[in-house]
């Protein structure tokens, strides 16, 4: 799929700001004709029975009605449904025609709305657009950017998931607002934690990005493995929230990492070839004679020129930018 910048596509931003509410939203600068359908949005709202919705696209928000920490979402999640029960739905969600299904729809954004009024029993209040996926995918990211802000660990699945659409760093840097360095930095957290070790952690809304650069640094490092963390999780207690489980997590990591890098451990990759690490000290030693002496001769020749590319890369890889 060709890559597409938010440029082409940031009239759904204007869509965003009229779609009603008592918040007012500022919409990005830049503007375009690409989305023009849907600039007259005010006209394509209509009450849909809700049973007749299904979630569409990429998981933006983690446990979203499980609870990172249950009774803050629970008390808002209630608070919602409560004015809309009182008041009425003020801002619409916004769904499209299902590709799949006649006469159902796909929800876009809005998914909390879309509960509140499936549990009340009453129609929601929807905007129907025939957008593509890639529209739909940044229309969400936006509506995310107004509403309300995800957690450093949602904004890094979601960033993954914007450029796994085919879309462009310079796509994901508007739609969540990142610096370049910033992008940097959720990626080399989607790089390196597992996808099954950052489902059961959860969004972690109290953790930012120190926390969980320890986390992928700890992974990248080889001083947790997938396995290990599995094990380490599944001792946690189930009351803990998401926070608590991440904190849980570094703490026992790093503790067997100090642990075991007292001792000296000893690799052997290949016959002849022995790689030591020990608490202060790395080493390799390769054996001249037998049947790794040419292979000893070629990397005395070229060792140098490699250990400065692997160098390279890690810089590259593990850069720090906190401005």
């Amino acid at each position: 799929m060709a890559r597409k910048s938010l440029r082409e596509m940031s009239g759904i931003a204007n869509t965003i700001a009229r779609s009603g509410g008592a918040q007012p939203e500022r919409p990005p600068k830049a503007s375009a004709p690409a989305l023009g359908a849907l600039q007259g949005s005010l006209a394509s709202i209509r009450e849909i029975d809700p049973n007749l919705m299904d979630d569409w696209g990429p998981v933006d928000r983690l446990e979203e009605f499980t609870a990172v920490n249950v009774e803050d979402d629970d008390e808002s999640f209630e608070r919602l449904k409560s004015s809309i029960r009182e008041g009425g739905q003020q801002v619409p969600i916004l769904v499209r025609r299902s590709k799949v299904a006649e006469g159902r729809f796909e929800a876009i954004y809005g998914r909390r709305r879309l509960k509140a009024c499936r549990e009340l029993g009453i129609k929601v209040r929807a905007n129907v657009h025939d957008i593509d996926d890639a529209t739909a995918l940044l229309a969400k990211g936006l509506e995310n950017a107004a509403r309300r802000n995800l957690s450093f660990y949602e904004k890094a699945r979601f960033a993954e998931a914007i450029q796994n659409a085919g879309h462009d760093g310079a796509t994901v840097r508007q739609v969540l607002n990142l610096s370049a360095s910033g992008q940097s930095h959720l990626t080399k957290v989607t790089q390196n934690v597992p996808v099954k070790i950052g489902d059961l952690i959860g969004a972690a809304p109290k953790s930012g990005r120190p926390r969980w650069t320890e986390l992928a640094e700890l992974f990248l490092s080889g001083k947790l493995t997938e396995r290990t963390a599995l094990d380490i999780l599944a001792k946690i207690r189930a009351t803990s929230n998401s926070d608590e489980r991440l904190e849980s997590l570094i703490k026992e990591a790093t503790k067997r990492g100090a642990k075991n890098s007292r001792e000296t451990r000893e690799i052997t990759p290949i016959e002849g070839v022995t790689i030591k690490a020990g608490r202060a000290t790395l080493s390799l030693s390769v054996k001249k004679s037998g049947a790794n002496a040419e292979f000893a001769t070629w990397l005395e020749s070229n060792l140098a020129e490699i250990i400065k590319q692997s160098y390279a890369e890690f810089t590259d890889v593990n850069s720090v930018d906190d401005n």
